[in-house]
């Protein structure tokens, strides 16, 4: 089999069901399965997915998190390729042929993503540049313009419709060598929700594999409906996972005084945040509060 697709659920049946419809809608030429990890959803889900033939239905009966639960769905997967992909997603064209091609075409890679687009059909943050580190703070604390200045207003979504290796891929949309896992292992549980991803590429390319943005394989990511976000629906427990998670990240990799280097940059870039928001951006305030309280 060429790629086995991965998807967890929490609570989405919706949009779940509506992703999986895209995937055999959008999906040619190349063979393929479904698996869906549930991780223990109160909704319709269990009800409406164990009668779906067109998919494996694992039903995790508590919530292990989306890391332990994509490894639950790798224990039982068959393909040559691993599509981590978010329930949150709609494909827009072959993305899944275009993705497992080009893994099978270069050697060197390791993993790969494809363009994400908003509903709105507007660039969505698809890959990061760097992982977490003290320029990262720095290009935070400075508004992201440094990374502007070195690749444009859309640093994180590619425009040159030419592949180009990344630092890691989003989550929401990620392609990966069942050999390469193989190799460096699968998610770390440690990280319930978010980074994981980050972890996990950083492995990838400590063995020398290289990860790419592969721009034709177009996909929508709605964002965020099993956990809500933004400056308006603050989910201070996503707030949470992800700085326990960066710092648990970094402490992996680096120096604990490199750690409270970056942990210091990013309180001033916070504090900065605050003051302007309390002058410019009222409504803004309390995200940033949230976040300072959970640095």
């Amino acid at each position: 089999m060429d790629v086995s697709i991965i998807i967890v659920n929490y609570n989405t049946c919706k949009i779940t069901l509506d992703c999986i419809n895209s995937i055999y809608e959008k999906t040619k030429d190349i063979s393929f399965e479904v698996i869906l990890v549930d991780n223990a959803s109160s909704d319709d889900s269990k009800e409406i997915f164990s009668k779906d033939n067109r998919i494996t239905y694992i039903y995790n009966d508590k919530n292990k998190g989306f890391g332990c639960a994509n490894n639950d769905g790798i224990k039982v997967s068959k393909g040559r390729n691993i599509f981590f992909l978010n329930s949150d997603t709609i494909l827009i064209n072959n993305a899944i042929k275009v993705l497992s091609d080009f893994l099978d075409n270069y050697d060197e890679a390791g993993a790969c993503g494809g363009n994400l687009f908003n509903t709105d059909n507007k660039p969505a943050h698809s890959y990061r540049r760097f992982y977490p580190s003290i320029f990262w703070e720095f290009n935070s604390l400075l508004y992201n313009i440094p990374e502007r200045i070195l690749y444009g207003k859309n640093a994180e979504h590619n425009e040159t419709n030419k592949v180009m290796e990344v630092a890691h891929i989003i989550g929401a949309d990620l392609m990966v060598k069942r050999k390469v896992l193989d190799e460096v292992g699968c998610f770390d549980v440690n990280f319930f929700m978010y980074r994981e991803e980050t972890e996990l590429c950083y492995r990838i390319k400590r063995a020398k594999y290289k990860i790419f943005s592969v721009p034709n394989a177009l996909i929508i990511h709605l964002e965020g409906m099993s956990v809500k976000s933004g400056f308006e629906k603050i989910n201070e427990n996503k707030i949470r996972w992800i700085q326990n998670n960066t710092k648990l990240f970094l402490s992996m990799y680096h120096h604990p005084i490199y750690v409270k280097i970056v942990i210091a940059i990013e309180y001033i870039s916070v504090f900065s945040k605050i003051l302007l928001c309390s002058m410019f951006k009222r409504s803004h305030l309390r995200y940033w509060y949230t976040v300072l309280k959970n640095i």
